[in-house]
């Protein structure tokens, strides 16, 4: 039961910028540095200029980051760059991309969705944050009164009751028809008729939304409200999302996979045998080109039936493929226990590491680059896991349960720099 409404968005204009695809970018936390200068190489206008600002050293004073973002929005405007459209609209985005070789289609809305604290069980949250990348979004936001970049977040809708809008709305002509990075394809279509926004409205009233890729700037949108003043109706009191059905056939969920590193010998060898505990191994004879897809398609057929990870490493041990032993009672452990990452963290990795996990452990959600650091000696050992199953993803967050840390990798991440929210005035 969401207040989700039309907002007036600015968009680029394609006769100064050019090639809409040049200006798009990655939500900023997946822009390291090196990615940052490459985007801001490929065009003078690229959104990253506003959505990462000119450093990403988050240890750093925000403020002193961003204090120049706001005059570049502002002259952007002044010449043209940016338009602001006339009207409030919904704007309905098709993402295609490739995913295995198979081509993908995925449909989101983006609107406005009125902030709720996560106690009032409209907005469900399924990871905790990290304070200094929620006060980098909030200084953002202070200097810019502005969302640049969308929230991804997911809906239910079993009857299909948009789908008829949406089909409607995809046979009208695209504001924004593009072939970005990857051959991904990025169409955009406004929708300000009173009959589909009429829809609309009516359907998000009854629904609740589950926040998927954007948490941090999600609190900090709601650090940023509590800050100001004015008519429950200010733009403040809202924040840009895109909402993709649960059952859309393009949402994909991908997997973090987990890298331990740094550990003397005496804890490694504690945590080998708390592993012992809990999984028993299997030495998986792989050759050594494709391990990492290889031991991902191993544990992607065995967990089919049972509770399954990959491991490589410690050096000088052949990959193994671990199952969650038969005698163990995983539901005694609680709901979480459905996913081997939340069994990895809270029956093996915390009880040896305790407070020393952050400085051991990393998460990436390429099996390759994890498989690359046990062989360069980056680190000791790499957990190739399966994917949160998002069969009872559902369930186990609306109970406001929190999933472990990188559970989740929704793929791909919506594109920044499409349509941009400007929080002044009223919606």
């Amino acid at each position: 039961m969401v207040d989700f409404r039309p907002f007036r968005g600015w968009r680029y204009n394609s006769g100064v910028v050019g090639d809409l695809a040049s200006v798009v970018c990655p939500p900023y936390d997946l822009i390291t540095p090196e990615l940052q200068d490459s985007l801001r190489r490929l065009s003078p206008y690229n959104v990253v200029h506003l959505e990462a600002g000119e450093g990403l050293d988050w240890d750093s004073p925000a403020a002193d980051q961003y204090r120049s973002t706001a005059a570049v929005f502002d002259e952007w405007q002044a010449k043209d760059v940016l338009r602001r459209d006339g009207t409030p609209c919904f704007y309905l985005l098709r993402h295609t991309f490739e995913f295995q070789g198979e081509p993908m289609t995925r449909l989101g809305l983006t609107g406005c969705v009125g902030l709720e604290e996560y106690e009032n069980e409209q907005v469900f949250p399924h990871e905790y944050t990290e304070e200094p990348a929620v006060l980098d979004r909030v200084s953002l936001m202070r200097q810019c009164n502005t969302n640049f970049s969308p929230i991804m977040s997911l809906y239910r809708d079993p009857e299909g009751v948009l789908h008829p809008t949406f089909q409607e709305i995809m046979a009208g002509t695209p504001v924004i028809d593009v072939k970005a990075e990857g051959d991904q394809g990025l169409t955009l279509w406004q929708i300000s008729g009173e009959k589909a926004t009429e829809t609309i409205l009516s359907f998000f009233s009854e629904t609740q939304v589950y926040l998927a890729d954007g948490h941090h700037r999600y609190e900090a949108a709601l650090r940023f409200r509590g800050e100001q003043s004015g008519e429950p109706g200010a733009g403040h009191n809202y924040v840009m999302m895109t909402l993709i059905e649960f059952g859309d056939p393009g949402l994909l969920v991908l997997p973090y996979h987990r890298v331990v590193g740094g550990l003397g010998e005496e804890m490694l060898g504690r945590l080998l045998e708390r592993l012992d505990e809990v999984f028993a191994s299997r030495p998986l004879e792989l050759p050594d080109a494709g391990l990492a897809e290889a031991i991902v398609n191993n544990v992607a057929a065995q967990g089919l039936e049972s509770k399954v990870a990959g491991l490589i490493g410690p050096a000088g041990n052949p990959p193994q493929l671990l199952t969650l032993r038969p005698e163990l009672d995983r539901r005694s452990w609680g709901p979480l226990a459905v996913s081997e990452a939340w069994v990895l963290e809270e029956q093996v990795l915390k009880p040896v590491l305790g407070d020393l996990l952050p400085r051991h452990v990393g998460y990436i959600h390429d099996h390759d680059a994890a498989a690359d650091q046990v062989a360069s000696g980056v680190s000791q050992i790499a957990f190739l896991l399966k994917p949160f199953p998002m069969g009872p993803f559902e369930e186990i967050v609306r109970q406001g349960q929190r999933l472990p840390r990188k559970s989740t990798f929704f793929y791909p991440k919506l594109p920044t720099g499409l349509v941009i929210n400007q929080l002044d005035g009223a919606l």
